[in-house]
């Protein structure tokens, strides 16, 4: 079973209110639409998946209380791109200083910003190449740092802007780096 399913729209669309309402109308799927105004809906991940991603956001988000300078996202947050896209990457980080500036209401709403930091678990059933776009995509929208990280391969691809992708192969530890100060996850409990 493919893990997303694209429906391109062609002459339809829908707009940002009516994506919200579809979103909400239908909680038990997982949609996000890509820049061409595509559809595209999320297969929900196997419990091993999902076991490894509450690790991770665990992790990230006991950092971030830790830190404070920025708030963490699980997997269920959406993200309105400056593209166009509406995404919801599997962990998301963002400066303390962009959320604030933000209204009530679009804190409430996805939020109108690509994240400082994303990662993309992939899942059993994900194709490569759409979790590759996807990370470009929250590259050449902002993202400031990037991990895919792919269990099948025990390899990490991490994105940074203006650099080539990083491959790492069966790494033990990622480093926040700069963007996330002294944040370390620890990779044996995702592999």
């Amino acid at each position: 079973m493919p893990a997303a399913l694209t429906i391109k729209l062609d002459s339809l669309s829908f707009s940002d209110e009516q994506f919200y309402q579809l979103c909400l109308a239908n909680r038990e799927l997982r949609f996000e639409r890509n820049s061409q105004g595509d559809l595209v809906i999320m297969s929900p991940t196997g419990g091993e998946t999902s076991n490894r991603n509450g690790i991770l956001i665990l992790r990230l988000g006991l950092w971030a209380e830790m830190d404070g300078t920025g708030i963490f996202f699980d997997s269920s947050g959406g993200f309105r791109l400056p593209n166009g896209a509406d995404r919801s990457p599997d962990a998301a980080w963002l400066k303390r200083e962009r959320w604030e500036s933000l209204t009530p209401e679009q804190q409430q709403r996805f939020v109108p910003l690509c994240p400082d930091f994303v990662v993309e678990l992939r899942s059993p059933s994900d194709d490569l190449k759409p979790l590759r776009e996807k990370m470009q995509e929250y590259q050449e929208n902002g993202a400031q740092l990037g991990w895919l990280i792919d269990r099948q391969t025990r390899t990490v691809e991490i994105y940074r802007p203006g650099q080539a992708v990083e491959v790492l192969e069966n790494p033990e530890s990622l480093s926040g780096e700069a963007i996330l100060p002294e944040f370390v996850l620890e990779l044996a409990p995702i592999w």
